[in-house]
């Protein structure tokens, strides 16, 4: 019998911060505590926060540092990027790539996000890998085959449970305060599971699967009770600390 997937759950402020958030998360890492032995946890602030959040977070076994983005390159005449090299130089452990926001917003491509994979575990650190489907696509039936083109198109070869994780975030219900039905949810996980077990055997098998979608207090416990859900990538419910936390004691 597999071993049990230890849950992850990752906030990602996005474009949220200055330093007077530091205060927020200090009061993150005085309940990190209480909520350990349930989930692995992890912040992604904007880059200005990184080393101040790692710096407060050094010795801490329960809370990790991550980004939100890197370039593929370890360095080079790319103004305003950041390379992974430099995100694990300023503390970070993680790095979210791919996401819906990036993907929409900057026309990054699955090649484009594999190769931040690829860069990500260059400098040591975990990607993040987002996945998922716009309500149109949704609509026209096309969810499973976004998903499962996105994952393929996406994962690096080389990909373990130890260096990747994988995150479903239906597009449309990211800050929308929709949540796809627990059947649909399900449904997606397991496509996923599959794909990755069928392309990485037993990593795949291990391998963390987030949802991302609108995940507050009130709808973890049910989210995060259903198959294939190794815990929750959170948008605006981790910019608060007793929010955040509040989820992380929903996991089993």
């Amino acid at each position: 019998m597999n071993a049990p997937i230890r849950p992850l759950i990752a906030g990602n402020w996005k474009m949220n911060g200055l330093r007077a958030s530091i205060a927020e998360f200090e009061l993150m890492l005085a309940g990190t505590a209480k909520v350990t032995g349930q989930a692995d946890l992890l912040v992604c602030p904007p880059a200005t926060l990184i080393a101040a959040f790692a710096e407060r977070a050094k010795g801490s076994t329960g809370l990790a540092i991550g980004a939100q983005d890197c370039h593929p390159d370890p360095a080079g005449a790319h103004t305003g990027d950041i390379s992974a090299e430099m995100l694990a130089d300023a503390g970070a452990q993680a790095v979210i790539v791919g996401h819906s926001e990036r993907r929409a917003d900057h026309g990054e491509t699955d090649s484009l996000v594999r190769q931040k994979a690829e860069a990500a575990w260059r400098a040591k650190l975990t990607a993040i890998v987002c996945i998922g489907e716009t309500r149109e696509q949704r609509d026209l039936g096309q969810a499973g085959a976004i998903c499962r083109d996105q994952l393929q198109g996406s994962l690096p070869d080389g990909a373990r449970g130890d260096n990747l994780v994988v995150a479903y975030e239906p597009v449309w219900a990211i800050g929308t305060g929709l949540t796809p039905t627990p059947e649909d949810i399900e449904q997606i996980h397991q496509l996923i599971r599959a794909a990755l077990t069928t392309r990485l055997g037993t990593e795949g098998a291990r391998m963390r699967i987030l949802y991302g979608g609108s995940v507050k207090p009130a709808n973890a416990r049910e989210l995060l009770a259903i198959p294939n859900v190794n815990g929750a990538l959170i948008g605006g419910a981790s910019l608060k600390a007793a929010d955040f936390l509040a989820i992380a004691a929903e996991c089993a």
